[in-house]
């Protein structure tokens, strides 16, 4: 089992669980209604989790977007925020906390992280041209793809393995990449992107040697090299843990490294920073100014980017808790406890355990479901009508349909159960884990979904459902035959 930092500890019986090292000091209810009211609410979203009410919701594992709880520092920090329209003291706290952290000098704030991708996209990528990545994400490839980019997924072949025991899944192939270049040419590479947890196949990190190397490569050929930085400290995190080189190095020193190989850095700051909002930051002022102009137009002004200025003082704090440990090493310890329960009842999990969240293998859980009935679809919906848990679909649904009217089936069909930063307890970790494994028992009796209303991009978010059999119900029935008033 991987040793969690200082967030595990070793109890007399030689078992390893995590511990918050946080107080709660401020509570929100939940609410854990009847089997019978999570059918109904299912039924009324369409099987589409992402529809679900959270009224009707017991732990919200959809994503960790905007869920993160914030500090006692970043919601005091709120009350000082200069309302201004432009020249707020509250960006030029967010601009420092940024040098400071990412070592980058040029700063444009954006309301969210595809705010940024569209910028990014709209200003470097003409018709014709490839991004080789590490892997997608879904907003990254329609932005890209929208403006006129095919995205090659360059991974290595040890990826897409479900069962591994390879620290750093999310590098790139440093030969695919110099074939990529080879064949398209330099000229329509216009940057290499690197995403620091690859979303789509499990949070996976890469090392910092294999960003060495891909930037070499890129340096060689006059390609930029650009970080998507979301969820970077619990990828520092990993770094320190997995890479020998830095077992001894500082959270702060790892993420300036890392930053420091990138000529543009942006993110998502409900994965970096527990606030929402985003930005892009460079050090060369040649590609500031090639980006800027669009800031104004589609997000606000330069020194709120679409954000509120309170949001912008949460964010300078929270951009500078990054660094410390004990604030990023709870969401993958939490994982990595989830994972490795999963993983020693046989359930078929993604390892090694990466961030963001735990993240099942559908197919593998659901064998009997073929691929076209979406998997990774109806195993969320049947897990929130077994436990009132909310989790994601991370598959084909999330993929797109052909001209000729199939699917693109996907590389993986995945549920993602994430772990927000210091949401939940260990009891309802352990809550979770039983549901789960008690409808892996009774996987059989899960059937799959078809389409009722299908948007024709990101139908991911607004797709509507149904089941392709009355399976919803015969589950409902064996659990409370199971589980009798028990909710």
């Amino acid at each position: 089992m991987e040793k969690n930092g200082s967030q595990t500890v070793k109890f007399f019986s030689g078992k390893e669980i995590p511990v918050e090292l946080h107080k709660v000091r401020i509570v929100q209810k939940l609410h854990l209604k009847p089997i019978e009211e999570r059918l109904q609410a299912i039924e009324e979203g369409g099987y589409n989790t992402f529809l679900l009410n959270t009224k009707d919701i017991f732990l919200d594992m959809l994503t960790d977007s905007g869920t993160n709880a914030m500090s006692d520092n970043q919601v005091s920090s709120m009350l000082q925020a200069d309302d201004a329209y432009a020249g707020s003291q509250s960006y030029y706290k967010m601009e420092n906390a940024l040098h400071e952290v990412f070592g980058q000098k040029y700063v444009l704030p954006v309301h969210q992280g595809r705010a940024a991708e569209n910028i990014i996209s709209q200003t470097f990528i003409k018709k014709g041209d490839v991004i080789p990545m590490n892997y997608h994400f879904t907003t990254t490839k329609a932005h890209m793809e929208l403006n006129g980019a095919q995205i090659l997924e360059i991974y290595t072949d040890e990826a897409l393995k479900i069962k591994s025991n390879v620290p750093f899944k999310g590098n790139i192939d440093i030969q695919k990449l110099k074939d990529v270049i080879k064949k398209y040419g330099k000229e329509h590479v216009p940057f290499v992107r690197m995403e620091a947890s690859t979303n789509l196949i499990g949070g996976q990190p890469f090392s910092i040697q294999n960003m060495r190397d891909v930037k070499k490569v890129a340096q060689e050929n006059g390609i930029m090299f650009i970080l998507d930085a979301s969820l970077i400290g619990e990828k520092a995190y990993f770094i320190k843990q997995r890479e020998p080189e830095f077992k001894n190095t500082s959270i702060k020193d790892i993420l300036l490294t890392m930053c420091g190989f990138a000529d543009i850095v942006y993110f998502s700051s409900p994965k970096v920073s527990s606030t929402r909002g985003g930005g892009i930051c460079t050090n060369n002022k040649e590609l500031y100014m090639k980006m800027r102009d669009l800031v104004p137009l589609y997000e606000g002004f330069l020194t709120y980017g679409g954000m509120s200025v309170r949001e912008i003082e949460a964010m300078a704090v929270g951009l500078m808790e990054t660094t410390d440990e004990t604030v990023i090493s709870q969401s993958p310890s939490f994982i990595a406890y989830a994972v490795n329960e999963l993983d020693s009842l046989g359930i078929p999990v993604i390892t090694p355990p990466g961030a963001l969240g735990c993240h099942i293998d559908s197919m593998g859980f659901l064998p009997h479901v073929p691929q076209q009935e979406y998997p990774a679809g109806a195993l969320p919906a049947a897990l929130y009508l077994v436990s009132g848990c909310r989790g994601m679909e991370r598959g084909t649904i999330s993929s797109v349909r052909l001209e000729d009217g199939t699917d693109l089936l996907a590389d993986v069909e995945l549920l993602r159960l994430a772990f927000p930063r210091r949401v939940f307890t260990l009891s309802q970790t352990m809550y979770l884990i039983d549901r789960i494994n008690w409808l892996y028992h009774n996987r059989d009796l899960v059937g799959g979904l078809r389409f009722v209303e299908e948007p024709p991009v990101l139908r991911f978010f607004m797709g509507r459902l149904e089941p392709t059999s009355d399976w919803p119900q015969k589950l409902m029935k064996k659990f409370k035959a199971d589980f009798g008033d028990s909710l």
